[in-house]
């Protein structure tokens, strides 16, 4: 019996590209961006080589890069002065806030030729750098939190976002935003839900790069990493209450968890390759232990091999002038 030989396949570049079940292209590649209150040139973030937080000149030059590169979005996420912090997040909703002022200048910048994403949380706006408000024993409170969330919804929406990314793993918040941009008259804004959002310790070169006031950790609102069952209750829950795409959060170390979403969501799966993950590649590059831009690559086409249709990365623009 005659061998099988399957490496017939795999013994040029060009066999090999052309056969490739898995392929990357930019405008399924999402840029997490900072835009920082009070600075006049961007500043780098140590712990994520190559990031910065940007100017609001800085940031609309940015977004001008993102359309000429491909890309599909540009999450944006406000950084505002300490001073403008306090319980309740005001800066949020504020017409005048960092975040809101941004996103008015992305879509100044690019108008309707890129989605413009708008991160809705509070724990950037609050002293105590929660996702939401505290009761009088110190705990998040949801409930309230919802209402708050409703307001920076609108405040986004009127800034001109097109995508609402809720990240802080309120129950209800899905529903509870849907109803109140409905009845404000933005029926088209869409809601990207962060569905499966774990507890994690790669989120800190995140922290430093938002100046993040939290002490302690989310732990009693974002998902337990030990398990993945609750995810797909989440998942369902945030599809039943509206959710026009779902997201899961870190994306590397939870592969199975986008797998489950692709398998089972009526709507498109997002994920997140955050600061940890591009830190972890970053840092063993610099000091020649991988290579990195393979690396890069490697770890995106895992998560869309995985079922993520859209991948929101620090890498975007540079692999997006690689493929």
């Amino acid at each position: 019996m005659l061998p099988v030989r399957p490496r017939r396949l795999r013994q040029s570049p060009a066999v090999r590209r052309l056969v490739a079940e898995t392929r990357l292209h930019p405008a399924e590649l999402v840029l997490p961006v900072f835009v920082r209150e009070g600075i006049d040139e961007p500043q780098p973030i140590e712990a994520m080589p190559g990031v910065v937080q940007h100017t609001l000149d800085s940031l609309a030059d940015e977004a001008r890069r993102c359309v000429e590169a491909g890309l599909g979005g540009i999450m944006v996420f406000g950084v505002p002065d300490d001073a403008a912090k306090d319980a309740v997040g005001s800066g949020a909703d504020a017409e005048d806030g960092i975040l809101n002022v941004a996103l008015r200048a992305v879509r100044d910048a690019v108008g309707d030729d890129l989605v413009v994403m708008a991160d809705l949380c509070l724990d950037e706006f609050t002293d105590h750098g929660h996702c939401g408000v505290l009761d009088e024993q110190g705990r998040v409170d949801n409930d309230a939190t919802l209402f708050r969330y409703a307001a920076m919804a609108l405040a986004q929406a009127r800034a001109g976002a097109h995508v609402l990314g809720l990240s802080g793993m309120m129950d209800g918040q899905v529903a509870f935003v849907r109803e109140a941009l409905d009845e404000a008259g933005f029926q088209d804004t869409i809601l990207l839900a962060y569905a499966a959002k774990y507890t994690s310790a790669l989120y800190g070169p995140f922290r430093e790069a938002v100046q993040s006031s939290l002490v302690g950790d989310r732990a009693t609102y974002q998902q337990d990493p030990a398990n993945a069952t609750e995810a797909l209750r989440e998942i369902e829950l945030d599809l039943a209450e509206g959710a026009d795409i779902i997201m899961v959060k870190p994306a590397q170390t939870h592969l199975d968890i986008i797998a489950m979403a692709a398998q089972t969501s009526s709507v498109p799966v997002a994920a997140y390759q955050i600061s940890g993950e591009y830190a972890q590649i970053k840092a063993a590059a610099e000091r020649g232990w991988i290579d990195g831009d393979r690396a890069v690559m490697e770890s995106l086409l895992h998560i869309r091999r995985a079922g993520a249709q859209v991948i929101l990365t620090y890498s975007a623009l540079d692999v997006a002038n690689r493929i």
